[in-house]
């Protein structure tokens, strides 16, 4: 287990008076370059601790690694400070402290900030604001993988979307989106002359019956906001009707998603879903017996990245 460090803090006033004052001390924000020129404390420089490079920049910063240096980060919240000053005492630094409550301590002080925007503070991105409109999900940024199971093997591959579309109002979704069951691909048998059996394995009757069904739909019913959910973790709940193999069954699963600067949506979602629900039982020990070496498992994992404008 890594060993706790222990990590000296400052209050907003001790810096202050030591920024005043005839001590030095090495002020460093660690927060991002874009957040720092919006606005930082005097005299700060910017190393942000979330590059692969922040020791280095530290290096450029302080260079005697005996040197007072105070790190600051966005709010008593957030763990950015203290994972930098982590970093920068098992690189050496002796005389290493945190600003207690960041940036947002700071400025509650009424203490003064320098930067582009000094005084133009927004909330960090744990809301996600959607417009009311129709998105239209793009097949070609859209990707859709699977994985099937049996006792001894694990075997991967592809789907591509056709088309699809989501509706947003009031922050809550619907929509529908169908998948090319054509397309379905295996990769890790690439180059393997097993490969293209598999994939008329699973096209056959045996498995999605693609002669007969070439699409899988699956409508939107509604997808809500998880309470309080970070953007980095799923933060909608999405319920709706999969229609596959010509049955049509709820399926429910929770998905991220985020806006990006340009304005698109992207969902993302990892989940199994029982195949067997649709149908689709060759290898289910829940309908035959004696399987031996043709037992598959009953849940299949999709990952799916829906990107839409």
């Amino acid at each position: 287990m890594e060993k706790q460090t222990s990590i000296n803090t400052i209050s907003c006033e001790t810096l202050q008076g030591r920024l005043n004052g005839a001590g030095s001390v090495t002020l460093i924000d660690t927060l991002t370059e874009d957040h720092f020129q919006r606005h930082h404390l005097p005299s700060a420089r910017n190393a942000c601790v979330f590059m692969m490079d922040f020791q280095h920049q530290v290096s450029e910063i302080a260079t005697h690694k005996t040197a007072p240096i105070v790190l600051y980060g966005s709010s008593g919240r957030t763990r950015d400070a203290e994972i930098a000053a982590e970093k920068l005492i098992r690189d050496g630094y002796t005389d290493v402290s945190v600003l207690q409550g960041g940036i947002s301590a700071w400025k509650k002080k009424g203490l003064a900030l320098e930067g582009n925007h000094p005084n133009d503070f927004t909330t960090p991105g744990k809301a996600l604001l959607i417009e009311n409109k129709t998105y239209l999900i793009d097949p070609l940024q859209s990707t859709i993988e699977w994985a099937g199971r049996n006792p001894g093997t694990r075997h991967v591959g592809t789907l591509q979307l056709k088309e699809g579309r989501i509706e947003a109002k009031d922050g809550i979704f619907s929509g529908a989106f169908i998948i090319d069951m054509r397309t379905i691909k295996n990769t890790n048998l690439e180059g393997d002359e097993l490969q293209p059996v598999l994939e008329s394995h699973l096209k056959s009757d045996d498995f999605f019956f693609v002669d007969i069904f070439p699409e899988v739909e699956f409508n939107i019913e509604r997808a809500v906001p998880l309470d309080k959910a970070p953007l980095s973790s799923p933060n909608y709940h999405v319920s709706g009707q999969l229609a596959l193999r010509g049955i049509r069954a709820k399926l429910e699963f929770d998905t991220i998603v985020n806006r990006l600067p340009d304005g698109r949506l992207t969902a993302e979602a990892h989940f199994d879903f029982d195949r067997t629900r649709w149908n689709v039982i060759y290898g289910s020990s829940r309908f035959f017996e004696h399987l031996g070496m043709h037992l598959v498992f009953d849940f299949i994992t999709l990952q799916l990245k829906m990107v839409a404008q």
